[in-house]
Order: structure tokens, then C-alpha cells, then sequence
């Protein structure tokens, strides 16, 4: 595909890194998550200690998994320490890198045709593109998750072949990106069962083939062991060090002498339904005052004094005690009470609605209340226009998965995932847009079905 197209490919990766570049000129993020990294990342490197600096000395943490810490301190240690744009420009070209990964893995499942036009996609899309520009894990996790789809692939399309000499590496290859996908962000484990679930189906569809059988049951073994192996180092040094049994990240990322905020983060779930009152209100916990004349008015329809009256408690500290999270967990629990349906239901839809159709500006100094037009007009026509990239990939994939899904090879395996982190979401409190975007190589190239059209069926099955 690549020597029968090179003027094509050469221009696209070569519009797709101006974009990066404008990005990495303009917008570059460096956010408080990008600041825990870069302090895990230095004080390793040059300590031998993976913990966060406290009060002048270095103190061990479990709080985020060494995966993306591990990333920056070999680029500290090979181009020095605070290198922000060294680091960004590799992360463009691990970016890039992956727009040829999803490409292939369209050529494989669909067509020559629908890879250019997958490649062209994640090319051009904006969402990746500012994502390399940002100190954060999603470039990484999003290469390592469609080079685990692409090992998972071509293993099994050399087993349903019968094609199986050395087909044990493509299995290998897929566990140890899925390990990478787990080392950087502890839901990268998702994509253990999609593809545990997918070579079950071939098992059984290919159960009266005893050599293909025993290769599916070997790669399947292969896969987890080597997916999970990492884990162990990490968790025994957990124990050691920490006295605690920790095989990934606490959940909230909170260090063992701070309060777990589960009851804020119930009382949370009550009410938010989108990104806003995240940046309003749950970043600002703890440490920051909370407005109450920001919340949506949905947070004050049951318990409105009580709930008035603590946020006030908090906001005299403010720091999230032990007592305080306890009210605010009761309070949760009356709103429970009172909604069921609601809580249950109606906001985790409401959530992941969100997350998967807002406007992607939050790395763009973009009002996060777009609708209201009140930002400055770059702001304003930024968020639209985003919004509407977004609409047109969501649309083109769902187009693509209901019209097209005939022709594509290994559908359930890509829209397996898709819908596994989807439903995974639904149990996040926090509605943020990035947690979507390791579902976009997916998203890609079922949209690559629909613009390229494949109904006719021209996938095949390429072992090479």
C-alpha cells in the first residue's frame, strides 16, 4: 500500500505534522497531571526514588503507574532534565506512527482503499493531534492500544490460515503492548478481556481444528502472562515500600496519609452530568473553594441546606477531612434515596454522553461553557468547530458499525472495545472527554468502512 501510494502517504504525514507542530507551537499543555509525571519522572532519574517531592525531600508514591514516569526519565536521562519540547516532538512521531498503525489495521480488516482513507483520518484528526502537544499518557496509550489490535490481528488471521510459524510473536507482541497499555493508565486492562473474548470465538469456531485450538489456547496463555508479568514488580515494591497491597493506582490517586474522598465523589455522581462542573467543581477539590452558585440546580433539588451548609464548612478550610467526607457521603445517600433512577441510571448515560460528544477544547484555552458564546470569538468558533469534527467521526464510525459492519473482518473485536470502555465509563464520576479517546483508532477505522465502503466486501484475509 505504501510503495503503490508514497505521494499520498508523504503528503498526508507531512500535513499531519504541521498540524502537530501548530499545536506544539500554540497550545502545548502542560497540566497539574503533566507536573506529577515530570516530579516521578526527575526524581527517579536522578534519586533511584519513583516518588513525588514533599517539603524539600522525596517522598514514594503509588499514585500513578511507572509507565508514562518510565517514558520521561529515559528521555531526561538521554537529552537531559526539563526538555518540555524534545518531549513533545517524539510524542508527535509516536503519534504519527500510530496514524500507519490504524491504516494497516484498516487495510487488514477492511481494504487498501479504507486504509488511505483511515490513515487520511487519524492524519487530520484534531483530537490526536493536540493530545502529542500535552505532557500527559494519552499519546502513548493510544499507540500501544491499536499496536496490541494490530499484533491481535495478524495472530489471528495467521491462525484461522493455519499460517502458525512463528504466529507465537504476533501473540507476544499483543501482551506486551497490552502490558504497555496497563503500565501507562491502569484502564488499559480493558483491552485484556476484548481480546481474550475474541480469540474465544475463533476457539470456537475453529474447536474441530486441533492445531489451530492449541494455538489459540498457547497465544491466550501467552497474551496474560506477559500482559500481567510487569505488575508484579510494581506490586511487590508497593508492599515493600509502601506496606500496601497495590497491583495498578489508587482509583483517586491519593497518597496513603490523604483522605479517600468516596463520599465527595458519591455526592458527585448525584448530580454531574458534564465536563463543566468538572472543571468548576471537581478540580477544586481538595485544596480549592467550591461556588455553590455553580452547581447545576439538579444538586440542590433535595438536602438543599445541608448541602449549603457544608460546602460552607468546606470552604472555611477548605480541606477535605475525614468528618466532611462523611457528610458529604450521607447527603449522597439521601440524594440516592430520593433519585434511584436517576443515579443509576439517567446521569451515567448523561456522563458518557457527554464525554463522547462534547467539543474536545480542553487542552485550548476555550470556554468550557461553549453554548453560552461567552468566550472570546477564536474561543467560541474553536469549540464549535471541534464539536462538529467530533460529531462527524462519532457519526461515520456509527455509520460504519450499522451499514458496513459485513465487510469488515474482526468487527466485534474493534467495536468490542469500543463498547466495553464505553460501559466501563459509565461507572466514572468525572465526565472527562480524554477518557474516550483510546476508543478514536476504532472510532477511525470503522468510519474508514463508511467513507471507503466496503459493503461490497473487499476485506481479505492478509496474514502478511
Amino acid at each position: 500500500m505504501l510503495q503503490e501510494h508514497r505521494g499520498f502517504f508523504l503528503g498526508i504525514t507531512l500535513s499531519g505534522l504541521a498540524l502537530r507542530l501548530f499545536f506544539l507551537i500554540y497550545f502545548p499543555a502542560v497540566s497539574d497531571d503533566s507536573h506529577v509525571y515530570l516530579d516521578l519522572a526527575n526524581n527517579w532519574q536522578q534519586h533511584g526514588v519513583y516518588g513525588l517531592t514533599e517539603d524539600g525531600s522525596v517522598v514514594p508514591a503509588d499514585t500513578r503507574l511507572p509507565g508514562y514516569p518510565a517514558f520521561l526519565a529515559a528521555l531526561s536521562w538521554i537529552f537531559g532534565a526539563g526538555k518540555i519540547r524534545t518531549i513533545l516532538l517524539i510524542q508527535i512521531v509516536i503519534d504519527l506512527a500510530a496514524c500507519f498503525l490504524i491504516a494497516d489495521l484498516a487495510r487488514r480488516t477492511i481494504s487498501p482503499r479504507a486504509g488511505r482513507v483511515a490513515f487520511l483520518l487519524a492524519s487530520f484528526c484534531p483530537f490526536l493531534a493536540s493530545y502529542a502537544a500535552a505532557v500527559l499518557t494519552e499519546t502513548l496509550e493510544l499507540f500501544f492500544t491499536v499496536l496490541a489490535f494490530e499484533c491481535a490481528v495478524i495472530a489471528l488471521d495467521r491462525t484461522a490460515n493455519r499460517a502458525l510459524n512463528h504466529v507465537w510473536l504476533w501473540w507476544a507482541g499483543t501482551g506486551a503492548s497490552v502490558a504497555a497499555c496497563i503500565l501507562l493508565r491502569p484502564d488499559g486492562g480493558i483491552l485484556l478481556p476484548v481480546i481474550g473474548l475474541a480469540m474465544l470465538f475463533i476457539l470456537w469456531r475453529e474447536g474441530a481444528r486441533r492445531e489451530s485450538a492449541v494455538s489459540i489456547l498457547t497465544g491466550g496463555c501467552l497474551v496474560a502472562i506477559i500482559a500481567l508479568a510487569p505488575l508484579a514488580p510494581w506490586t511487590a515494591r508497593n508492599w515493600k515500600t509502601l506496606h500496601q497491597f497495590q497491583p495498578l493506582a489508587p482509583r483517586y490517586a491519593t497518597e496513603p496519609e490523604e483522605v479517600t474522598p468516596r463520599g465527595f465523589n458519591r455526592w458527585v455522581a448525584t448530580w454531574m452530568a458534564d465536563y463543566v462542573s468538572v472543571e468548576e467543581i471537581y478540580w477544586n477539590m481538595p485544596g480549592g473553594n467550591i461556588d455553590a452558585g455553580k452547581l447545576p440546580r439538579r444538586a440542590l433539588d433535595t438536602t438543599r441546606d445541608a448541602t449549603l451548609a457544608l460546602i460552607a464548612d468546606y470552604n472555611a478550610a477548605p480541606q477535605l477531612t475525614a468528618q466532611l467526607d462523611w457528610r458529604f457521603d450521607q447527603i449522597a445517600w439521601e440524594r440516592i434515596r430520593a433519585h434511584p433512577f436517576r443515579y443509576y441510571v439517567l446521569l451515567p448515560v448523561m456522563r458518557v454522553t457527554d464525554m463522547w460528544l462534547r467539543p474536545r477544547t480542553e487542552l485550548l484555552p476555550a470556554d468550557p461553557r461553549w453554548w453560552e458564546f461567552n468566550d472570546a470569538v477564536m474561543g467560541s468558533v474553536a469549540s464549535v468547530g471541534f464539536g462538529i469534527i467530533n460529531l462527524f467521526y462519532v457519526a461515520a464510525a456509527i455509520g460504519g458499525a450499522l451499514w458496513q459492519r459485513g465487510g469488515i473482518r474482526h468487527f466485534w473485536l474493534l467495536a468490542g472495545f469500543v463498547v466495553l470502555r464505553t460501559a466501563f465509563l459509565l461507572t466514572i464520576e468525572n465526565p472527562e472527554p480524554r477518557y474516550t479517546l483510546e476508543c478514536y483508532p476504532m472510532v477511525i477505522v470503522l468510519a474508514a468502512a463508511l467513507l471507503a465502503g466496503c459493503r461490497t466486501g473487499n476485506a481479505r484475509n492478509s496474514v502478511s
